[in-house]
This record gives C-alpha cells, sequence and structure tokens, in this order.
C-alpha cells in the first residue's frame, strides 16, 4: 500500500470534532477536508495500540483493574512520546 500524498490525508475525527468544539459547536470554515498540522494523526505503533485497547475491554469485562489500568498507563505514556 502507498502512502498517501501530503495533500491527500485526512483529518483525525476527533480532532475535528475537538476544533468544531472549539468553535461554538460548529466545523470551523477553514478545516476542510484534509488535514492540517491541529487535525493530522500522530504517528505510533499501531499495534501496540490496538494490544492495549484490547487489554482494556477485556480488562473491563472481567473486572481485572490492574490490567486495565496497566494498559491505559501504557497508553498516556506513548501518547506523550508521540507530541
Amino acid at each position: 500500500m502507498t502512502k498517501p500524498a501530503e495533500d491527500d490525508r485526512q483529518p483525525e475525527a476527533l480532532a475535528t470534532f475537538a476544533a468544531a468544539a472549539r468553535n461554538e459547536g460548529r466545523k470551523p470554515a477553514d478545516l476542510g477536508l484534509t488535514a492540517t498540522p491541529e487535525t493530522e494523526g500522530k504517528p505510533g505503533d499501531l499495534a501496540a495500540e490496538e494490544q492495549d485497547a484490547t487489554d482494556i475491554l477485556n480488562a473491563g469485562a472481567t473486572g481485572d483493574t490492574e490490567k486495565k489500568d496497566a494498559a491505559i498507563a501504557r497508553r498516556v505514556e506513548a501518547d506523550k512520546r508521540a507530541g
């Protein structure tokens, strides 16, 4: 799979919602269909993120708070590194 060109990247949905929330609930006029530095995705390890999400969901279903807390802590640390 080829990487999309810089101008072809779409904004991340949650970043778009956050931008709208900061703009009285309306999508900012300058926020189009391509990503901006504010709405582009953050770099990271997708496999590790998926594993942490799985651990969080499984721990929630089984009541294993230690496993859930450990997975959340890993995500927080990874987000700090991603910027």
